[in-house]
């Protein structure tokens, strides 16, 4: 039995979570996948938007410029890489001047501060590498990076240390109300609340169809993109955009907080949950809207290819609501959800005391973490760390100079990974340029070893992703030989 029970814990679920655990009331999260963050949260362009897109009066303007302050501040807290790099919107015409200025006063509107239009020449200056044909830019220094997944798990990590439950692998079935409470149905058994919250993604119209009429419908958008090796990453300084359309924000091309260049994405209405292929055509048109803005970009230097899913919906903007009394949507988070994640679980604390639900602020709410990452300590530091614990003196991933004490460390944290890519969110290992060749059996032998787990069992990422389905050998004494 639960005061508040959250569906889905992408970042809007999180963020939720986090912002209800600072209160004593009993929370639980229930999500479906085997990790946090595996919806869109971990596949898509990792920008905290400035804000000037949104139309002026909407959720979504008010949440975005909010949440990108909000976003600062506790990726400081809770150590979670951040980089304020700013965004050039580029026009090529009389035209696209024209929609930056619109832009720009859109933005002024919604309270984005520091928005500067720039001529041609001025954003060649700032960004020597961009198309000689650019007439104008709209300058957003307030925009940033992250890393979108390490956001997510942050604040759920954060929220699971002060009390929220959180259960993985625990997919809803059906919803009905029950007396004054919701009772809601898993395949792990059932649950009971006084007050649900729909933060399931591109799955919250099913949440919401359980126990309500239909109110929207999604329209799931698929969003490839090519991720560069580190040689790239000094390419552009800033995020790129070229003028918006209905389709969204674009094709960009940015820098990753972690030293790389990713270009993407394109926008294909899908109707398949689970398609997150990459496709020829998809791929083409990137390449080729990338160079419009970039005309040299290397994508020969593509270490890997993507996809992601974004919960678009038939509305223009966030639908955040109570459906009924006591069911909550936080649905059709679509871009800019990242940014504004943070003042969605916000926002949706205030309805719930609006809606009467008493909150007493925890006396010792622990609202700080910090992770050890031996790639960014000085020689001194390094050695220091060794001499305390050699498994920090074991490189695991080359590629990103991840060590197996960082990698145990993930191990022995609140929400443990439980698959090979789970260790990659966590800790970088296998993001690289060799994207795994190298460490993946190696971290699958430490997981193993950590977690007591077989080799079986370790999975890439999803409950479906199995590596290993049997042994090849055995011994002389007949046992199963247990060589990776």
């Amino acid at each position: 039995m639960f005061d508040v029970v959250i569906i889905g814990c992408g970042v809007t679920g999180a963020a939720t979570a986090y912002y209800l655990s600072k209160y004593d009331i009993k929370t639980a999260v229930l999500e479906a996948e085997n990790d946090v963050a595996m919806g869109a949260t971990k596949a898509n362009s990792a920008v905290m938007h400035a804000g000037y897109d949104p139309k002026n009066g909407s959720l979504m303007a008010r949440l975005n410029v909010r949440g990108s302050m909000l976003a600062k501040e506790i990726c400081a807290k809770l150590d979670v890489p951040y980089r304020q790099v700013g965004s050039l919107v580029i026009a090529f015409d009389e035209k696209e001047d024209i929609h930056l200025r619109q832009l720009y006063e859109n933005g002024v509107k919604n309270g984005v501060e520091n928005l500067k239009i720039l001529s041609g020449a001025e954003t060649l200056d700032m960004e020597p590498n961009l198309s000689p044909y650019i007439t104008s830019s709209l300058y957003a220094p307030s925009a940033a990076i992250t890393s979108p997944w390490e956001y997510a798990l942050a604040m759920t990590e954060t929220a699971v240390k002060n009390g929220v439950n959180l259960y993985l692998k625990t997919k809803v079935e059906d919803i009905k109300k029950h007396g004054e409470k919701w009772l809601i149905t898993t395949n792990k058994g059932d649950f009971e609340a006084k007050y649900v919250i729909n933060a399931a993604g591109i799955n919250a119209q099913k949440i919401h169809e359980t126990v309500n009429p239909k109110r929207f419908e999604t329209q799931i958008s698929r969003g490839e993109y090519y991720l560069l090796d580190k040689s790239e990453g000094n390419t552009v300084n800033h995020i790129i955009f070229q003028c918006p359309t209905q389709k969204g924000k674009g094709v960009l091309v940015l820098p990753t907080v972690h030293g790389n260049l990713l270009v993407g994405p394109n926008a294909d209405i899908i109707t398949d949950s689970t398609d997150t292929a990459n496709t020829m055509d998809g791929m083409e048109f990137i390449g080729n809207m990338a160079r419009k803005s970039v005309p040299h970009i290397n994508l020969k230097q593509s270490i890997r290819n993507f996809a992601g899913l974004r919960s678009n919906t038939d509305q223009n903007d966030f639908i955040i609501e109570w459906a009924q009394p006591g069911f909550m949507n936080l649905a059709g988070i679509k871009s800019p959800g990242l940014t504004a994640a943070a003042a969605i679980g916000e926002y949706a604390v205030e309805m719930l005391k609006n809606a009467g639900v008493r909150l007493t602020e925890k006396e010792n709410f622990t609202d700080s973490r910090k992770k050890l990452r031996f790639r960014e300590l000085t020689a001194e530091e390094k050695q220091n760390v060794i001499e305390q614990n050699p498994a920090y003196g074991r490189i695991i991933c080359r590629c990103e100079t991840i060590t197996e004490g960082e990698i145990i460390d993930a191990c022995h944290s609140v929400i443990p990974p439980c698959s090979i890519d789970g260790v990659k969110r966590r800790t970088n290992a296998g993001m690289g340029r060799c994207q795994g060749g190298f460490c993946g059996p190696r971290v699958m032998e430490i997981l193993c070893r950590k977690l007591n787990i077989s080799p079986l069992e370790i999975t890439q990422d999803g409950e479906n992703s199995i590596i290993l389905t049997g042994y090849t050998k055995q011994g002389g004494d007949g046992n199963d030989i247990q060589s990776i």
